[in-house]
């Protein structure tokens, strides 16, 4: 039998021992110390942070979109997810669902 499709995409390696990269470790942190787990749109040297850290991060549950900014509505505006807690080693927020 094949491997599954989260086998793939992660070059075999089973979903559960992906890790961020220091990118996405750095971008997720930054929600640990925001009120809902909000993930900012802006690194810390005040860099848009690149839509391919945010869009990864999506992808592998960490984060996901929370609202449409009305005045730039491509940005993602995104928070942490429980699984984006639990990658970081941290327990989610109050209020943060559980995703299994």
């Amino acid at each position: 039998m094949g491997a599954s499709r989260s086998d793939r995409s992660t070059g075999g390696a089973p979903a559960a021992a992906v890790r961020p990269t220091e990118p996405q470790r750095r971008y997720l942190e930054r929600g640990l110390t925001e009120a809902g787990g909000k993930l900012p749109l802006f690194d810390r040297d005040g860099r848009q942070v690149a839509r391919k850290t945010v869009e990864a991060c999506i992808a592998h549950g960490w984060a996901e979109p929370w609202t449409v900014n009305p005045i730039k509505p491509d940005w993602l505006v995104c928070k942490l997810t429980s699984a984006g807690y639990r990658a970081l080693g941290a327990a989610p927020a109050a209020g943060v669902e559980r995703q299994e």
